[in-house]
């Protein structure tokens, strides 16, 4: 390893390296006692592990959601609701965007497609650019 990496930075003596280590045992034992997730934004937020089971979001649904897939367990959709055309939530009509794992307003859906207008853009906006960069394909 090279010196001149080095300069400026300081050496940890004895006392400083097990006082360092001590700070990491007080790290793993919190960790233990509570996990924490970090969420996109980067917040962390507590996983809550003694809540109750998830349950469907959709209005009146009592779905039993403990044998359920993990992915409906997360979006807390069952998967008769996660494919409807139509449910009920909050007193709008909505149905599960599959590209946005989350209920949209019908008006944000082309007739029964189950992706938003948006993720559809954005798909179709990439087909294009791909298809523009290689041409000669799919033409005779």
């Amino acid at each position: 390893m090279e010196t001149g990496n080095l300069v400026g930075k300081r050496s940890m003596n004895k006392a400083e390296m097990e006082e360092e280590d001590d700070d990491k045992d007080e790290n793993v034992e919190e960790d233990t006692k509570r996990k924490r997730v970090l969420t996109r934004s980067g917040r962390k937020v507590s996983t809550g592990e003694g809540s109750k089971q998830p349950s469907c979001q959709v209005e009146n649904c009592s779905a039993d959601m403990a044998d359920a897939k993990a992915y409906h367990r997360r979006h807390k959709v069952c998967e008769f609701h996660a494919k409807s055309p139509a449910v009920l939530i909050g007193g709008h009509q909505q149905r599960f965007c599959q590209q946005c794992s989350r209920f949209h307003l019908l008006a944000e859906f082309d007739e029964a497609k189950r992706s938003c207008r948006r993720r559809l853009a954005g798909h179709n906006e990439r087909r294009r650019k791909s298809s523009c960069d290689s041409p000669g394909e799919g033409s005779i």
